[in-house]
């Protein structure tokens, strides 16, 4: 599917399918953590059952401020981490949504485009 941005100041997710995500036209094939001001580094977690605390630890230091929400696309379909995996996020007063990746890309350019203080985590599983 192909996504299309009201607001192109940006980092937004534009498009993704099967085993790919584009951010800013560019394709990615692997698990990757996003934020609107331009953060884009690999996730390296290639699957939901691997995920460890650490995987969230590290979307809390980002930016200059926390987000005040972390999307979580959790693969190909909805699977909730264990809440001991987001007691570091919990602790920090930062939200969880989690979702299939696709409705996390859609949901992350939503919130995105609205100026929140959003990070998406989003799951690629290979």
């Amino acid at each position: 599917m192909k996504l299309h941005s009201d607001k192109l100041d940006i980092q937004s997710v534009t498009g993704y399918g099967d085993g790919w995500i584009a951010v800013n036209g560019q394709r990615h094939f692997h698990s990757l953590v996003l934020t609107p001001k331009g953060q884009l580094l690999p996730w390296p977690c290639a699957r939901f059952e691997a995920l460890e605390d650490l995987h969230f630890n590290q979307l809390i230091g980002l930016a200059d401020e926390p987000p005040e929400l972390v999307v979580f696309g959790s693969g190909t379909r909805l699977r909730f981490a264990p809440p001991a995996l987001l007691r570091g996020l919990m602790a920090q007063r930062i939200g969880v949504e989690t979702m299939d990746t696709a409705a996390a890309c859609r949901t992350y350019n939503i919130l995105a485009g609205e100026g929140r203080r959003v990070v998406a985590a989003l799951l690629l599983e290979t």
